[in-house]
């Protein structure tokens, strides 16, 4: 597996943003962002981003208070700004095309971005909440004692790594729910598996009816959560659909 090259990049507001790049063929560009508390340097992303360098260039990224970038995480808000950075690095090298992959908050970020700021070509969304305050399974009530509490915030950080901002929200940002229908017509793929422990398949059927054509929906069987469960042939089939649609 190639080394990618290291990328260091700015946001709007100021963030540091630690990316990597690694060329591809052709015009096109994957960006891939990650679930909560992953980086990309991680082995299970590394491994994502050396499949989609088969149909093109990759870059993947830090969220920020994530990894090596800086600031801290806002859980799904100002994260576009991120990706709107690494977007913008992609295009600076010359790809014609950029398509953006994101797993569980990444997936967020990548709706909200694509629907907000626009300026790529397609979008996966891989494991997505629909909505915020979701708390109907064990594993997101955990997720929100991470978030919302100063112990819970202390142990991601000990734990993962991961920096969360203290104050919430204010104001509450748009859902992906509320936002998916601006991204048309850009091509959207909603990914779920129905074994997921997060998110029950609702948030993929609700993220898909509020959104516009051109749309697919894809409901694996077996499937978990996010990048950690996503299959060598998963990631396949999304870099192929990518390709068909650009």
């Amino acid at each position: 597996m190639r080394e990618p090259d290291p990328l260091s990049l700015f946001t709007r507001d100021g963030v540091r943003i630690d990316a990597g790049h690694s060329p591809g063929d052709g015009g096109l560009c994957f960006v891939v962002a990650h679930g909560f508390t992953c980086s990309w340097r991680q082995p299970v992303l590394r491994r994502i981003s050396a499949a989609l360098t088969a149909h093109g260039g990759v870059i993947g990224f830090d969220l920020r208070g994530h990894g090596r970038s800086g600031g801290r995480s806002t859980v799904g808000d100002r994260e576009v700004l991120d990706m709107e950075a690494v977007v913008a690095a992609a295009r600076r090298r010359g790809y014609e095309r950029v398509a953006v992959i994101g797993f569980s908050l990444g997936a967020a970020v990548a709706v909200r971005h694509a629907a907000l700021c626009g300026g790529i070509d397609a979008i996966a969304s891989v494991s997505a909440p629909a909505r915020w305050y979701y708390r109907d399974t064990v594993p997101m009530r955990r997720i929100h004692w991470v978030i919302e509490r100063r112990m819970g915030r202390l142990a991601v950080r000990l734990a993962r790594g991961t920096r969360v901002a203290p104050k919430g929200w204010n104001p509450v940002p748009e859902a992906p729910h509320e936002v998916v229908s601006r991204i048309a017509p850009v091509p959207l793929l909603v990914v779920h598996g129905d074994a997921d422990p997060f998110l029950p398949l609702e948030h993929a059927h609700q993220l898909y009816d509020a959104a516009r054509d051109p749309r697919e929906l894809w409901i694996e069987p077996g499937f978990g959560h996010a990048e950690v469960a996503a299959t060598p042939d998963l990631i396949k089939r999304i870099g192929e659909w990518t390709v068909a649609r650009l």
